[in-house]
């Protein structure tokens, strides 16, 4: 978390996610994974004192996913360590007046120790529970407190609007 270029951070923080997801030893509490019924849930692991990074669990109901959004420009690293996610990644193509334009680049299915980084300003996707029968859980390490983003709002003609939220932890 210290020196270096983010990517080689973020590259950094991916291979050990990777590796600790495929082997088995990134045990997590139970109390972090528990579904919530009504949405994704959003549960704090840790938060470094000196660097100010923090890494989130995050449990996916059958169905559960987010919005099309941004993290608030702050880089991130992400990893399935149960289940399955699938992502929809985009790039801001245009902005005009308050709405925006996107376009779609890729969608990614992602499986146990699959992990992608998000380095603004590639930083809008969508990301949700891949599987239809069961919940999944993923590893969210950011460069800081994520207790906001922008969430995009579909506004007509192919245009979005932007709307800031403030995010919470689950109990």
């Amino acid at each position: 978390m210290r020196g270096g270029s983010i990517p080689d951070i973020t590259s950094s923080i991916q291979a050990a996610l990777q590796s600790a997801a495929r082997d088995g030893s990134l045990a997590l509490p139970r109390a972090l994974t528990a579904v919530r019924p009504d949405a994704y849930a959003r549960r704090l692991l840790h938060r470094d004192p000196t660097t100010g990074y923090t890494i989130v669990v995050m449990t996916w109901g059958p169905g559960q996913q987010t919005s099309l959004h941004d993290h608030a420009g702050m880089w991130c690293v992400e990893c399935v360590v149960d289940g399955a996610l699938r992502v929809e990644q985009f790039d801001r193509i245009e902005e005009r007046e308050g709405r925006l334009r996107f376009a779609r680049q890729r969608v990614v299915h992602a499986g146990v120790g699959d992990a992608g980084c998000l380095i603004p300003p590639f930083e809008y996707h969508v990301l949700g529970n891949a599987l239809a029968d069961r919940a999944s859980v993923s590893v969210h390490v950011y460069a800081g407190e994520m207790d906001r983003c922008n969430v995009y709002v579909e506004a007509g003609a192919g245009w979005w609007a932007r709307e800031e939220r403030s995010l919470s932890y689950d109990a």
